[in-house]
C-alpha cells in the first residue's frame, strides 16, 4: 500500500525554520538547501513503509501511535492512519531540543483514527 503524506502546518513551519536557521543564522544557504532536501527525501520514503520506525517511547505519545524517524540531527515525528491510508508529519525538531516540551502543545486531532 502507498500512503499519502500529509504535512501539518506546524511541521511546515518547522521545515521552514530549519532552512532559515541554517541559511540566515549560520550563513550557509547551500547547506540549508541540502539539509531540507535530505529531510524531504526521508519523508517521502514513508509512503511505502511508514511503520518501520519506532514508536516514540514517552507517554502519552506512544499509546497514540506517534513514531519518530531520525534524519541527521533532526527527528521527524509522524502518525500513521491505516484506515485513511495517510502518514501525517506532526513535527520536525532538532534532536538537541527538549522534545517533550515541544510536543506537549500538539493538537489531539492528529491522533484520531
Amino acid at each position: 500500500m502507498i500512503y499519502e503524506i500529509v504535512i501539518s502546518d506546524q511541521a511546515d513551519v518547522d521545515l521552514r525554520g530549519v532552512y532559515e536557521h541554517i541559511a540566515f543564522e549560520l550563513l550557509s544557504p547551500d547547506h540549508a538547501a541540502r539539509q531540507l532536501e535530505r529531510l524531504e527525501q526521508h519523508i517521502v520514503k514513508l509512503e511505502a513503509f511508514p511503520e518501520r520506525y519506532r514508536l516514540y517511547e514517552r507517554e502519552p505519545w506512544r499509546s497514540r501511535g506517534l513514531r519518530v524517524m531520525p534524519v541527521d540531527r533532526y527527528l521527524i515525528f509522524y502518525i500513521t492512519n491505516l484506515n485513511m491510508g495517510t502518514v501525517t508529519i506532526i513535527r520536525v525538531l532538532y534532536a538537541g531540543r527538549d522534545i517533550d516540551d515541544q510536543l506537549k502543545d500538539q493538537e489531539y486531532s492528529y491522533f484520531c483514527d
